[in-house]
């Protein structure tokens, strides 16, 4: 593996996002965070391939793993696939010396033959130099289009943890959650207008959230459901 550099556009390093940790995952399946835990911790731990639909919370496993491996001492990257596509074999070059490596998001390279072979001869070597890898995916290595059955071979010899969709309930502790850690206080009123007057998706819940906090900080107001009406 060279060292060669990759541009600036692609965030091979980024400050971690606070909220963005395994303390904040809402309801993660049984025993996830323990494996997570230990591709943090052991050196030739079980590699993980992360699959779930979009907005499940695959991102921010992976930045949490890359967290709390830097806080372990281990030097962490994040790399987004869908910013490495293209020239995936430079990119990944570029991940020398790393302990602990997040590829996030294998679909956006899949079908594109030079982009499988190099993730293919990368798998290879980070295995022989002993890194831990997560790969995320929005589904298991034979649903996301790889044409590289060798790569698909590979990725199916990880171990698998599937992630699903948050229903109501969940929704709500989420934004719960990242309102007390913006030090917002959202009641079950405002929660429940929320829930049922806006976009669903839970990035964009996330997004109006930050929306709102800046808007009540401006006016000096709680949210309640009248300024929610006045807002959006």
């Amino acid at each position: 593996m060279t060292g060669q550099g990759i541009g600036p556009q692609i965030p091979l390093a980024l400050r971690y996002p606070p909220d963005q940790r395994f303390d904040s995952f809402i309801r993660p399946p049984e025993g996830a965070l323990a494996l997570l835990d230990e591709l943090i911790a052991r050196p030739g731990a079980e590699w993980i391939y992360l699959a779930g639909a979009s907005r499940t919370g695959k991102t921010h496993l992976a930045l949490a793993l890359c967290a709390a491996a830097e806080q372990h001492g281990r030097r962490a990257a994040y790399l987004p696939m869908a910013a490495a596509a293209g020239r995936v074999r430079e990119a990944l070059d570029a991940l020398e010396g790393h302990d602990v490596v997040a590829l996030d998001g294998l679909e956006a390279i899949a079908g594109e033959r030079e982009d499988e072979v190099a993730l293919f001869d990368f798998h290879n070597r980070a295995r022989a130099a002993g890194l831990n890898v997560l790969y995320t995916a929005r589904g298991i290595p034979s649903g996301i289009g790889l044409v590289l059955p060798d790569l698909r071979s590979r990725l199916q010899q990880c171990m698998r943890i599937m992630l699903d969709p948050l229903d109501d309930d969940g929704r709500r502790e989420v934004l719960r959650d990242r309102a007390q850690r913006r030090g917002l206080v959202l009641d079950d009123a405002a929660l429940d207008w929320l829930l049922t007057r806006t976009d669903r998706d839970l990035g964009a819940l996330v997004a109006l959230l930050d929306k709102l906090d800046r808007a009540s900080l401006a006016a000096q107001r709680r949210i309640t459901v009248p300024f929610l009406r006045s807002v959006l």
